[in-house]
């Protein structure tokens, strides 16, 4: 049961901010955070009145049903109708109470996509790069804008690690639980024997901090240069432009050198450092205030294992839902991937429900 307060709470902001857009009278600095929490009650605003007004549909229903005047098509009409507002009051309930779940105040920001690869040398750096073609692919069908930081590129020419920043609207939201250990279970291009091998790669999914998320003193940072290199000792500059910084109080340890600038290859490693630093003090902060970082599905531990990719079999698992999709190509190829985060959200939203009873 939802307090009513809580909710004429709602449909009390949403009426103010109505008032206050249609006015004129908003400085531009507050105008877009005004319209987005007004946009955001516009989508609740009709569920929260209809809440309040059960008992008083309720009522005039048992009143039908209790008056000995009412003729048997009333009472039929009444019994019908009472028995479709308790279920959209139960419905009405659920959709307010993962309206008034806490929001996470990052998942409207970009992300930064961390992909390297793990158990299984060569094969490891090819399902690397599968992963990283995978969310290419579902990045262009949502017309989201995809920005190479790093990539480290294998002998077999796959990748041992890609960084990679994704642009767009909500993008945390949904990238967010892509972070842990995939695993893929196929026959290597090598194995002569036509054995299934195992091997794996770790994905990490940042959220996009800015300095003012963040305050990082240019005292806990250590920038060392150095000479680029590429794979095999090949030199890719001959100048000091390869940046490393170790952010001292944490230990956290960013490298670049993609650039032939120092001055962009800094820039690109600082980016990096704040989501990594923000991520460590946002994991701490959440194992201090509750147990909960466990039961939630978008969690970002990076040891988890969260998925298997099994190409004999044609299928993709998820293990935190234990959902399995037989359609393996059409996943890879970002097709279907929707479907399987949709699930991964309802189960998020059931998990944190479960917390509030």
């Amino acid at each position: 049961m939802i307090p009513k307060a809580k909710v004429k709470e709602i449909v009390s902001k949403h009426s103010t901010l109505e008032k206050e857009l249609s006015s004129g009278n908003i400085d531009s600095k507050n105008y877009a955070k005004k319209s987005k929490d007004y946009s955001d009650l516009g989508n609740i605003i009709n569920t929260a009145k209809d809440y309040l007004k059960f008992d008083d549909d309720k009522n005039g229903l048992e009143q039908i049903l209790n008056d000995k005047k009412s003729d048997k098509e009333m009472i039929n009409y009444a019994e019908k109708e009472l028995s479709n507002l308790l279920e959209k009051k139960e419905l009405n309930e659920k959709k307010l109470k993962v309206f008034l779940l806490p929001k996470d105040s990052d998942d409207q920001k970009n992300a930064i996509v961390e992909i390297r690869a793990g158990t299984g040398g060569l094969e490891a750096t090819l399902f690397c790069a599968d992963l990283f073609r995978m969310y290419e692919k579902v990045c262009s069908k949502k017309k989201w804008k995809i920005e190479i930081i790093n990539i480290s590129k294998s002998e077999a020419g796959g990748f041992k690690e890609v960084i990679f920043q994704v642009n767009g609207i909500n993008i945390y939201s949904y990238l967010k639980y892509e972070s842990g250990v995939h695993r893929v279970q196929r026959v290597p291009t090598t194995e002569t024997q036509g054995r299934v091998h195992t091997s794996a790669a770790t994905v990490a999914v940042l959220p996009e901090v800015e300095e003012v998320d963040i305050k990082i003193n240019d005292t806990d940072l250590r920038i060392d240069v150095f000479r680029s290199g590429g794979p095999g000792g090949q030199s890719v500059n001959t100048t000091d432009s390869a940046v490393r910084i170790t952010h001292i109080p944490t230990g956290i340890v960013v490298s670049q050198q993609d650039e032939k600038s120092q001055h962009k290859n800094k820039a690109k490693a600082l980016k990096i450092l704040r989501a990594r630093v923000y991520e460590s003090e946002k994991i701490k902060k959440e194992k201090e205030r509750s147990n909960s970082r466990k039961s939630q599905i978008g969690s970002g531990d990076r040891s988890e294992r969260i998925r298997t990719y099994n190409f004999p079999q044609g299928r993709v698992t998820d293990h935190r839902i234990n959902l399995t999709l037989h359609k393996l190509d059409e996943f890879l190829k970002g097709e279907i991937h929707e479907e399987m985060n949709e699930e991964l959200r309802l189960k998020e939203q059931d998990l944190k429900l479960k917390n509030l009873n």
